[in-house]
């Protein structure tokens, strides 16, 4: 159980370019050093989104308590990010790893480099489907509504299929 000084966080996390599922692992493996409770959702294998001539993504949620700061956080995110390889590309590109926030706890926050909560994640099924198995009942503070009410409220038609199970990246 998380103590009282700690913030619920989730994130979405994908890779289409290298060995996706070594990416995604190391990237969770990274985040777990600031994150307790950690649970992963299955890993799916999504069509890729506002630019299509591109290879599949493999996508999952997860999600936990930290004890740092959003700005922390997504310090944290852009260097694991470096870490794993990730080249700069046009938006919606290719990526080796995209780890983004989805939701941090109630917290609204909007900067140049970030929203939180996601200002997408209630159109997208790659963002819902993982995180509706590991936080179903989360409310979002913006649409007042749970991860799963979300889910079946999606209109996003893109394909999405389970690639395994979360023991593939724990």
């Amino acid at each position: 159980m998380p103590s009282n000084s700690t913030s619920y966080i989730a994130f979405s996390i994908g890779a289409n370019l290298g060995d996706r599922l070594l990416s995604m692992k190391r990237a969770i493996s990274l985040l777990s050093e600031a994150i307790t409770d950690l649970q992963c959702s299955s890993v799916y294998e999504t069509e890729p989104v506002g630019y299509n001539d591109q290879p599949v993504f493999l996508n999952c949620a997860i999600c936990g308590y930290t004890d740092k700061s959003p700005e922390l956080i997504i310090e944290a995110c852009k260097r694991i990010e470096y870490t794993i390889g990730r080249q700069l590309r046009p938006k919606w590109h290719e990526r080796e790893i995209d780890i983004d926030i989805v939701l941090f706890e109630d917290c609204i926050f909007d900067s140049k480099d970030i929203a939180i909560p996601h200002p997408r994640m209630h159109l997208r099924a790659f963002v819902l489907q993982p995180l509706s198995e590991i936080s179903p009942d989360r409310i979002h503070p913006v649409l007042k509504k749970n991860i799963k009410q979300l889910l079946s409220e999606c209109t996003d038609t893109a394909e999405i299929k389970v690639f395994g199970n979360a023991s593939l990246l724990l």
